[in-house]
């Protein structure tokens, strides 16, 4: 199933700018409810030149949006979400990432029955 994501600069600017955010060593996460359609959540990820070359930030965008992937169905819908990832998320595993997001949903209040537990 494909997921839906925020491509335009202009809904990633209304994010940032209407949003909440929160954040940890790895990940940057904002957070905007979606007014449209509340059966949704969009994702939208970025991942500056800092972090490193395009064969880093792919790697490094393909981490997150597996993590979001293989976690959606715990977070809560009708949310726009932008992830931005940090310089320390060049050479981190699948592990790090997964559970640098999960602990940003927590922290957001974003997940549906808590466990906080991140393996």
């Amino acid at each position: 199933m494909k997921q839906n994501g925020i491509k335009k600069n202009a809904e990633f600017r209304k994010v940032y700018k209407k949003g909440r955010s929160f954040s940890n060593k790895l990940l940057v996460l904002y957070m905007y409810r979606n007014n449209d359609n509340k059966n949704i959540s969009r994702i939208g990820i970025s991942v500056s030149k800092k972090v490193g070359k395009s064969v880093i930030r792919s790697r490094v965008k393909r981490l997150i949006n597996e993590s979001y992937r293989l976690n959606s169905d715990r977070f809560k819908l009708g949310y726009d979400y932008v992830i931005i990832a940090r310089m320390a998320c060049n050479g981190k595993n699948y592990k790090d990432v997964n559970n640098s997001l999960l602990e940003l949903f927590s922290k957001a209040g974003l997940i549906i029955n808590d466990e906080k537990n991140y393996n």
